[in-house]
């Protein structure tokens, strides 16, 4: 006689069960939009890409095109040769001014050494030195909100140094001096966290009530961008992944950014395989973006490190949509080798 089967397990998970499926993470990513090249800087990588076509390989930069690894690693095995110095380029060659900009006493040091020049620099930032060169000849003094020592303020600074004090932050404010409180214009490096330039530009008009302002804000409207779309992620994301290389200026402000927008943690990575496993403990939602001056295949190549850790679900965070282009350099229009060869002759 067969016996009559007993009562079958429930195919329900049990209780405990249950809260363990509940409690499991979803894991997400957060993708900002906008994020990588701004138009100075595709500009800036173009130009240097159109002069090896052209003219052929040595090209000279002075310093880093933009400051990013990746980018420069890749021009350099194209023929592109980063110098520091104007001086350490052979006579007769071409030399490429980066997207920072130069102070007017690098222009002469290159004619001095009789070599073609490509100004790079970006045409924000030369905005901002036709406004030094302005207020200086209205013989006002200038306070450059930046960083000591980056590129971007050395060159502007070198446009009026005899006008120019740097305002390196809020508690730099003390210390400013200026000839008439009543005749000074403040001005500032394109890459600058938002939030903290206005605080200092806050702290100097409590220093100088009639402290004049720039006749249009002077950070970059990509850095504005990268900071705003950081923000909105910031409260959501456990974790926020920057792309960027720890000498970019507006890089580094996007991680300050993520953390003061409520972001738990944040890291500056030039790759993926620089993330550390350990900073996705008890993280569900990963917000990721990169400087202005990063390509995409590094982004890529975060996402791709993510998804195989279960980050798969991407989405997208817009902030703004940016249709801006800038034109090449004028002297990619001319034979530079014969000018420069021209000019060791003459």
């Amino acid at each position: 006689m067969t016996a009559t089967p007993g009562p079958q397990p429930a195919t329900t998970p049990s209780g405990d069960a249950s809260r363990r499926c509940d409690t499991q993470p979803t894991r997400k990513v957060l993708l900002a939009a906008p994020r990588g090249y701004c138009a100075g800087v595709d500009r800036a990588v173009i130009a240097v890409e159109k002069a090896l076509e052209q003219y052929g390989a040595p090209v000279y930069v002075r310093h880093e095109i933009v400051h990013n690894k990746y980018v420069v690693k890749t021009l350099e095995k194209k023929g592109a040769i980063f110098v520091e110095e104007t001086e350490e380029v052979p006579e007769g060659n071409i030399v490429i001014f980066s997207a920072h900009g130069v102070a007017p006493v690098v222009h002469e040091e290159a004619k001095r050494g009789k070599l073609a020049t490509i100004d790079a620099t970006c045409p924000l930032v030369t905005k901002v030195h036709k406004e030094a060169v302005r207020f200086a000849g209205d013989d006002y003094d200038i306070l450059l909100i930046g960083h000591e020592g980056h590129e971007e303020v050395i060159g502007t600074s070198g446009e009026a140094p005899e006008h120019i004090t740097l305002v390196d932050g809020p508690a730099d404010v003390a210390n400013v001096e200026v000839r008439d409180p009543d005749k000074v214009v403040w001005l500032s490096q394109t890459t600058l966290s938002v939030d903290e330039t206005m605080e200092t530009v806050d702290a100097l008009k409590g220093r100088f009530p009639n402290l004049l302002s720039p006749p249009s804000d002077d950070i970059c409207y990509a850095t504005q961008n990268r900071q705003t779309a950081v923000k909105q992620m910031g409260a959501e994301a456990d974790l926020v992944i920057v792309v960027g290389s720890k000498n970019s200026s507006n890089s580094v402000r996007l991680v300050e950014v993520a953390l003061g927008a409520g972001a738990r943690d944040s890291h500056l990575v030039d790759y993926a395989e620089e993330i550390d496993e350990a900073w996705l403990e008890g993280v569900s939602t990963v917000g990721v973006t990169s400087g202005a001056s990063v390509p995409e295949i590094l982004v890529h190549g975060v996402l791709d490190w993510l998804a195989a850790r279960g980050y798969e679900d991407v989405e997208t965070i817009t902030a703004a949509e940016e249709s801006i282009a800038f034109s090449l350099p004028k002297e990619l229009r001319r034979d530079l080798r014969a000018e420069a060869k021209a000019a060791t002759e003459g």
